[in-house]
C-alpha cells in the first residue's frame, strides 16, 4: 500500500486479500479490540472520563471485558474487512497511479477511500453487528450486560431484523472512506517527507521502520473527522431520551449531539481514536505495504 519502486512493474493480485485478512486480525487481536471498546465506551458514555470508562469496562466481566465482542463478531469483521481493504485499495491505488498518473499522495488517497467505502457496504452486518450488540449491551442492566453477543443479537435482529443490526452503515460507511483516505493520506505525506530527508528518489523503496515510522502518522486522521464516529456510536445506542431525534440520520444525529453535549461531544474519545487509527494504520499500511513489497519482488523473481 506503500508508494511502490517502479509501480508500472508491480501489479497487484489476489495475495492482497489473504494479507489484509492477516493482518487485520493480528491487529484486532492484540491491542485493536480493547482500544475499540473503550472508544466506543466513552463516545457513547459522554459524561464519563476515561478513568471512569476503564472501570465500567472492568465490571464487565474484568481483564476481559476489554475483549468483549471479539468473538466471533469482531474475528469476523476483522478478517472479512481487511481482505477487502487491502485488495480494493491496493487496485485503485496502483490504477490511478500507472492510468491516470496521479501522485503517490493522491493515489493513496484514492485507494483509501475507495477500500473504506467498499470495506463498509460489502462486509454489511459484520462492520456494524457487533458494535450494535457492544452499544445495546453497554446501554443494559447488569443482567443485559452479562449476556453474550450471539444472545444479544438474536434479541435485536428479532425484534427489529436486518435494519436494527445495520443501524448506523451509512454514517460507518461516510467515516470509514473519510477514515482511510485520511490515513492514507498522511502515510504517502509521511513517507514522501522521509525519502526527501533520506536523499531518495520519487520511486524509491522505505525501509521497514520508515514505513512504519510514516503510517504512525496516520494518527492525526482522527482530528479532521471524529464527529462521524461520534455519531455513529450515537445511531447505534439505544439511549433513551424524549429529546432524541426518532429514525435519526447521520446529520440530525450530529445536531442533536452538539445540543446535548456542545462541540467537545462531537469529539468525545478522540484521545483513544488516534491511538487506535495510529495501531490500525501501522498493520494496515506500514506493514501491510512492506510485506506487499517483499511479496511482489519475491513473485517477480520467479
Amino acid at each position: 500500500m506503500s508508494a511502490q519502486p517502479d509501480i508500472e512493474k508491480k501489479k497487484v493480485n489476489l495475495s492482497n486479500i489473504g494479507i489484509g485478512a492477516i493482518l487485520n486480525l493480528m491487529e484486532v487481536c492484540t491491542l485493536g479490540q480493547p482500544l475499540e471498546v473503550m472508544k466506543t465506551t466513552v463516545a457513547s458514555n459522554r459524561q464519563l472520563t476515561m478513568v471512569q470508562a476503564l472501570k465500567h469496562v472492568y465490571s464487565r466481566g474484568g481483564f476481559s471485558g476489554f475483549f468483549q465482542g471479539l468473538w466471533p463478531w469482531a474475528i469476523i469483521e476483522a478478517s472479512t474487512k481487511g481482505a477487502v481493504l487491502l485488495f480494493s485499495s491496493s487496485e485503485v491505488e496502483y490504477i490511478a497511479q500507472t492510468q491516470f498518473g496521479y501522485s503517490s499522495l493522491s493515489a493513496g488517497v484514492l485507494g483509501g477511500i475507495a477500500g473504506g467505502c467498499a470495506q463498509a457496504y460489502t462486509t454489511l452486518g459484520f462492520c456494524t453487528c457487533m458494535k450494535t450488540v457492544e452499544m445495546t449491551r453497554s446501554k443494559g442492566t447488569p443482567e443485559e450486560m452479562s449476556k453474550s453477543a450471539f444472545t444479544v443479537f438474536k434479541e435485536i435482529y428479532k425484534k427489529e431484523g436486518i435494519v436494527g443490526i445495520n443501524r448506523g452503515i451509512n454514517a460507518i460507511a461516510m467515516r470509514q472512506m473519510s477514515n482511510w483516505g485520511l490515513r492514507f493520506g498522511f502515510s504517502r505525506y509521511s513517507e514522501d517527507l522521509i525519502r526527501k530527508f533520506k536523499g531518495k528518489g520519487a520511486n524509491d523503496s522505505l525501509t521497514a521502520g520508515e514505513r512504519m515510522l510514516a503510517s504512525s502518522s496516520a494518527a492525526l486522521a482522527p482530528t479532521l473527522n471524529q464527529f462521524f464516529e461520534v455519531a455513529r456510536i450515537e445511531m447505534q445506542s439505544k439511549k433513551v431520551d424524549p429529546n432524541r431525534p426518532k429514525n435519526m440520520n447521520m446529520f440530525s444525529c450530529m445536531r442533536y449531539i452538539y445540543q446535548t453535549s456542545g462541540i467537545r461531544g462531537l469529539y468525545k474519545g478522540i484521545t483513544l481514536r488516534m491511538a487506535l487509527s495510529g495501531y490500525q494504520s501501522l498493520f494496515m499500511i506500514g506493514i501491510g505495504g512492506h510485506i506487499k513489497q517483499i511479496w511482489t519482488e519475491k513473485m517477480d523473481a520467479k
